[in-house]
């Protein structure tokens, strides 16, 4: 009886509930195109800034190798949330004697760490250099092989590929990171660091790396996660203003469309306090009705909303969007949050409504 009460008032009353449909739709489409944009571009953000290199750098202090097990501590502490790759640093002479910083490094680490680099061809072997085009200058003819000499001990390699990245890359020679450990008898000094994830996440990270690394030096690259920082922050305030704008024009409508249901009906719920129904009994029965509106109007906003983010993101962003289904108990829940919400004044109004007056008329 109480869900054919339910139907039976909303078929006789069907303007006012699609008014308060339309309106909780609406809120869910907003909201779940928004919630949805939001999460998607934060994380083709964090991806894109993972592009622009490290966030974090661990330093021997006063130039002092890493411990040998430096890389896999780093790996253990990121536990898969992050890209890592060591390196170490030497001041080489040339056949002429021209000073030249050579590093030393894993190149398939960097490959994925340093994206930003523009290497005409990576090293593939170990007596393969990848060259700066700064430090181009030192050799006379740059694609044969050459020396290089470092306290006595020479070096021959052959030129694979040149680097510009625009910054002290440039200047340098990059060998593998075995080549340079046999030929200096050094471990790399410096490890970068690209930590994954929000930037409370990065900050968790950074201090997880100080705590392992208390010989050395941890430090973040604030350019970076600061930046990274503040464009979320932006992003995410915005994405929060405009719902719950959109959310408290929504509550409105539907407290408008919830009154007029109630003084409509004054003489229905008077005619069944008469008889004996208490007021918890009324008081349930408007609350069912009202998350009814809830869950009915959330269901076609959320799809809704997925199509308008989708939609959007295509036109604006030229990119695909994942659909994230964890999303609609979110959406569904704040919908029934909403119209009870909104519904907390009609039952304060029908608590104090008196039959007798209703009845006669008054």
């Amino acid at each position: 009886m109480f869900l054919r009460m339910l139907v039976r008032a909303a078929i006789l009353r069907r303007g006012r509930a699609l008014s308060a449909l339309i309106a909780i739709t609406v809120s869910a489409a907003v909201s779940t195109a928004l919630l949805t944009l939001q999460l998607d571009t934060q994380a083709k953000m964090q991806r894109e800034f993972r592009n622009y290199g490290a966030n974090i750098v661990i330093s021997g202090r006063e130039g002092a190798s890493l411990p040998a097990d430096a890389p896999s501590r780093v790996d253990a502490v990121l536990s898969g949330r992050g890209l890592s790759a060591p390196f170490g640093f030497v001041i080489a002479r040339t056949s002429s004697g021209e000073a030249v910083v050579v590093a030393g490094t894993d190149f398939a680490r960097v490959r994925q760490l340093n994206r930003f680099w523009a290497a005409s061809a990576w090293p593939a072997l170990p007596e393969q250099a990848l060259i700066g085009i700064r430090a181009l200058r030192a050799f006379q003819d740059h694609n044969q092989p050459f020396d290089l000499a470092f306290q006595g001990r020479n070096l021959r390699l052959s030129p694979t590929g040149t680097l510009q990245t625009g910054a002290a890359e440039d200047s340098r020679i990059y060998i593998a990171l075995a080549t340079f450990t046999a030929w200096t008898g050094l471990r790399p000094s410096i490890i970068e660091v690209s930590a994954a994830g929000s930037p409370a996440e990065i900050d968790s990270t950074l201090d997880a790396l100080q705590h392992t690394f208390p010989e050395a030096d941890v430090r973040p690259v604030r350019r970076i996660v600061e930046g990274e920082a503040r464009v979320l922050l932006k992003t995410r305030s915005t994405m929060i203003a405009a719902a719950l704008l959109v959310t408290i024009t929504a509550a409105l409508c539907v407290l408008s469309t919830l009154m007029g249901w109630l003084f409509d009906r004054r003489r229905d719920f008077a005619i069944m306090k008469a008889i004996g129904a208490s007021d918890g009994l009324l008081n349930s029965f408007f609350m069912a009705e009202s998350a009814a509106l809830g869950v009915v109007g959330a269901l076609p906003g959320f799809i809704l909303g997925l199509g308008a983010a989708a939609w959007i993101a295509h036109s604006n962003f030229h990119s695909a969007l994942t659909p994230r289904l964890y999303i609609l108990p979110i959406i569904v829940g704040g919908s029934l949050v909403v119209t009870l919400l909104a519904a907390l004044l009609p039952v304060s109004l029908l608590r104090r409504l008196q039959p007798a007056a209703i009845l006669r008329g008054e």
